[in-house]
């Protein structure tokens, strides 16, 4: 580490304001960055930082996002790791480019935006779709907000929807078989669709036609769906590591849970023939990955505690909803963006209250 640490100071003047390479400053930044704690250093005391920066916080949500991402590498074969290339690699272009131009350092932010994308698609998509998707999503789902930190929708799930709408056909059909198998079809499986795999429907849509799959594979993942969504296990080992660091909010993730399972057990007794019963409804399909890794975005979420409740209630009400009474098989994704569409109102009507209430006690006294 010393000796690149070394490297990147020799050639530091190189990037500077009037080096001959300014313009490719925020990739100088980005690495440097990338392999040290953080591009500004302190020359005397004190040398105190806070210990969640915003590359700490990208870091614990990609650790967080391994058990999944290990059980999608088990599941559906090394095709998996060519998806996150593919999304690294597309989405990155746009990222650099924009930082380039607004001469900012490249943000941390699409390391997550990056790994998760690919994780919600179907694990047959095409590359070129991949690649379409991650620079749809960077491009409108941030960077025309300006940026990590200021963007109101998830970028992740702007690309996933992106490809829903414009090749709704492709992504319907690109569903595959899971097994360890996929790992003995090594050609085959990195191919843009795999010609030799048997393609399957999944729980959601089978659920549809009065076909429910057995609790257990849903647990353990044995499933077809999105390449990172279908082991509630490996999805609930990255909630506790959220919960136990503080990245992620419980108040959110509570509430989400509640609140689908309260609608769907209410709607099921109601209506059994048409709306599922909870236990599939929360084991099924995008519905844990979304609300503990994408409901939990800070950014696109709300900031106060009982807006965070709200949130996560009107998230889970409404994938209930959109499963059931809708064309839609799955609900979770249009849930989420219409929670970020609804978060910063949640906030202000949440800090209106709090306001008024202030103003009415200290007139009462």
């Amino acid at each position: 580490m010393k000796l690149i640490k070394n490297i990147l100071h020799s050639v530091r003047p190189w990037f500077d304001d009037t080096g001959r390479l300014r313009h490719l400053r925020p990739v100088y930044l980005a690495a440097d960055n990338f392999f040290f704690s953080h591009v500004e250093e302190t020359t005397c005391a004190p040398f105190g930082r806070d210990p969640v920066d915003v590359k700490r916080y990208m870091t614990l949500v990609i650790v967080a996002l391994m058990p999944a991402f290990l059980a999608s590498l088990y599941f559906f074969g090394p095709r998996v790791l060519l998806l996150m290339f593919v999304s690294y690699a597309a989405g990155g272009v746009v990222e650099v480019l924009f930082a380039m131009v607004r001469r900012e350092e490249i943000n941390e932010g699409f390391l997550v935006t990056g790994f998760i994308f690919p994780l919600i698609l179907p694990p047959g998509t095409p590359l070129w779709m991949v690649a379409a998707g991650s620079i749809f999503g960077v491009l409108v789902g941030k960077e025309v907000f300006g940026g990590t930190g200021r963007n109101l929708f998830n970028a992740a799930l702007v690309g996933r929807c992106f490809l829903a709408f414009a090749y709704p056909g492709r992504m319907t059909g690109a569903w595959l078989t899971p097994g360890p198998e996929k790992w003995l079809q090594l050609p085959g499986s990195l191919l843009a669709a795999a010609p030799d795999a048997i393609t399957t429907a999944t729980p959601l849509g089978l659920a549809k036609s009065g076909v429910m799959t057995a609790p257990i594979d849903l647990f353990l993942g044995n499933i077809g769906g999105c390449v990172g969504e279908t082991s509630a296990l490996a999805i609930l080992i990255g909630a506790v590591a959220l919960l136990l660091t503080g990245i992620a909010n419980w108040r959110t993730i509570v509430g989400g849970l509640a609140s689908l399972t309260l609608f769907a057990w209410v709607l099921n007794a109601l209506f059994p023939g048409q709306v599922a019963p909870p236990g599939f409804q929360l084991l099924a399909g995008g519905w844990l990955f979304g609300i503990v890794f994408m409901a939990t975005d800070p950014v696109t979420g709300p900031a106060t505690l009982p807006a965070k409740w709200a949130y996560g209630i009107l998230i889970g009400a409404l994938t209930v909803l959109i499963r059931s009474y809708s064309g839609f098989v799955e609900g979770t994704m249009f849930a989420i963006l219409f929670g970020n569409i609804c978060a910063p109102l949640m906030d202000e009507t949440v800090i209106r209250l709090r306001i008024r209430r202030c103003a009415a006690e200290r007139a009462c006294s």
